[in-house]
């Protein structure tokens, strides 16, 4: 299963594997903001906003099932919006600077598994403004996170030879950073049309 994506429930994903499996458990999972419900459209009123759509994957965070599943896979975590969940208390959180304004989140916050301290990582992604605006990346989902933060994550949190998972892949971006990298992945994702961009960014050539 190793270096593939899944279309699927991610529940009935990791149903599949087996307790511990995973060296790395990274992902994104809806917070239940309605960042799926169209959003977007209405955040700017100087330039036209990206469409991404009107879905309700969004309209809820997902549940202690889903947690406890996170938890059973994965020997170690990174949960971005632990803020949203049930989560037990830990030491070292991932506070993601976006450099933002409007009506966007300053930073966001990922909690780990891991008792080291908390660490701040800064790239700006406000809008049509990006840090690195001469290799703009093309954002293909409205919660996408930049490959160069799952870069660096991965970087800090996990080792060569590690097998990384994804439970919600969305567009990709961790199994992207995975191959960047030279990390094992294995995700799952629901979304076939998600899915149809993810396989397009991986043909991509390595990004450095």
């Amino acid at each position: 299963m190793k270096n593939q994506v899944i279309q699927t429930d991610c529940m009935e994903g990791m149903k599949l594997l087996p307790d511990k499996c995973i060296d790395l458990v990274l992902t994104d999972p809806p917070y239940g903001i309605g960042e799926a419900a169209g959003k977007n459209k209405r955040r700017s009123k100087l330039a036209i906003a990206k469409d991404y759509g009107d879905s309700d994957w969004d309209d809820e965070p997902i549940g202690a099932d889903k947690i406890a599943e996170l938890m059973r896979v994965g020997k170690n975590q990174v949960i971005f919006g632990g803020n949203y969940f049930e989560l037990p208390p830990s030491p070292c959180w991932i506070v993601w600077d976006k450099n933002n304004s409007g009506d966007f989140a300053d930073c966001e916050l990922a909690w780990t598994s891991f008792e080291s301290a908390v660490r701040k990582f800064k790239w700006t992604w406000n809008g049509m403004i990006q840090e690195n605006m001469k290799q703009k990346e093309i954002r293909h989902h409205p919660t996408q996170k930049p490959v160069d933060l799952m870069r660096w994550i991965l970087e800090n949190y996990s080792k060569e030879g590690d097998l990384i998972c994804d439970p919600f892949m969305g567009s990709w971006t961790t199994a992207r950073a995975c191959k960047d990298l030279g990390r094992d992945f294995i995700g799952f994702e629901l979304s076939e049309d998600y899915c149809k961009v993810g396989e397009e960014r991986l043909r991509q050539e390595v990004l450095f």
